[in-house]
């Protein structure tokens, strides 16, 4: 078992170099990924869900023309190919018009791609989403049949999501992963979970763990303990030794000697830096999983890029976050405060995933 701190020399040393690369990421603050909340509805009621989607909406889905007068504003300044459209909501599939959306996208030079429960992803909307030149896709999966009900809350989920990854994995070089939310229900059961994954032919498994906002905030049976919240890193770990399937943490917060053993890259918080969003109400933010404002304008009486080249300063100057908790923090440099999602309104930090694990130790 990895100890997470004091760092080692080698992992100091690689946090050195990502800082620094960092720190020029900030000054160039490049767009490589743009999430599209086009709608808030949705066809379950998941138990973990951070936007509180229903089947019925008080929030009308934006309309095409509305997103596609941005992407038409990026791509007269830069290089469409080199951003990525991540469609996202509610589902996205609850939009009957996605699949137009998707051929505009791709008209205009832009890659994009989905987040989906996969409900409802039957064959003819799978061929004409490809045919739309969806390049990408990410089903959720939450274990096996009673745990993936149990936290969908619906019987159906799991024929549902599984038939969608079984579709993904037959379509040769297509680009895809399953994500899985870890919780108290079904943390024993990691590695069947994975083997089950590996039967049908993932490749790719992206694991997270419950962070307090949304309906998980008041769900206990969301919130791992300290030991089983090191425990999923270690299964991480070893998974990935093993090399099946490569399996990785969310980027959602700094995990001391843990860095470069369970993702692919070091932990930053790309949230304002390459990373937008445009919410379904217009607001211009970063990553779709920030639930508190941190808006930074609306396309609505706004230019896109106009507020990125020159606002999302409480994203790149992260100074701001040394209080309470992170000031005294020796590790603040490489942490820079943990993900913006995890701050609420008032920037205090909801969980640092650090402390669960020195916690965890004890």
């Amino acid at each position: 078992m990895i100890n997470p701190l004091p760092l080692s020399l080698r992992r100091r040393l690689a946090l050195e170099i990502s800082r620094k690369q960092i720190d020029l990421e900030i000054i160039e603050h490049p767009l490589r990924q743009l999430f599209w909340e086009c709608t808030l509805l949705c066809n379950l009621h998941c138990r973990h869900c951070g936007s509180d989607c229903k089947n019925i909406s008080g929030v009308p889905d934006m309309p095409k023309e509305d997103f596609l007068r941005v992407l038409d504003g990026i791509s007269a300044v830069t290089d469409p190919h080199k951003v990525f459209i991540i469609v996202t909501g509610g589902e996205p599939l609850m939009r009957a018009d996605i699949e137009e959306c998707g051929m505009e996208f791709y008209k205009r030079g832009f890659p994009w791609g989905m987040v989906s429960n996969g409900y409802a992803l039957t064959k003819e909307r799978y061929e004409k989403l490809l045919r739309a030149g969806m390049g990408s896709m990410t089903i959720s999966l939450d274990g096996l049949r009673d745990d993936h009900t149990w936290m969908r809350q619906n019987p159906e989920s799991f024929d549902h999501a599984v038939n969608a990854i079984k579709m993904l994995t037959a379509t040769d070089g297509f680009i895809f992963d399953v994500v899985t939310c870890v919780n108290r229900k079904n943390y024993s059961n990691l590695e069947e979970i994975r083997d089950f994954l590996i039967s049908i032919g993932v490749k790719k498994w992206r694991v997270f763990t419950v962070f307090p906002m949304g309906r998980a905030a008041s769900d206990p049976n969301m919130r791992l303990s300290d030991e089983e919240f090191r425990g999923v890193f270690e299964f991480i770990r070893a998974t990935r030794k093993e090399g099946k399937i490569m399996a990785n943490y969310g980027c959602e917060g700094f995990l001391g000697n843990y860095e470069g053993e369970v993702r692919d890259h070091l932990f930053s918080c790309q949230a304002g830096i390459s990373v937008g969003s445009v919410l379904i109400d217009g607001s211009i933010s970063a990553c779709s999983s920030i639930r508190s404002d941190y808006h930074q304008g609306n396309i609505y009486k706004d230019d896109f890029m106009t507020v990125w080249n020159t606002k999302f300063q409480p994203y790149r100057d992260r100074t701001w976050m040394k209080k309470d908790e992170c000031a005294n923090c020796s590790y603040f440099r490489y942490c820079r405060g943990g993900g913006m999602h995890l701050r609420d309104s008032e920037g205090k930090l909801l969980l640092c995933h650090l402390n669960r694990l020195i916690n965890s130790e004890k």
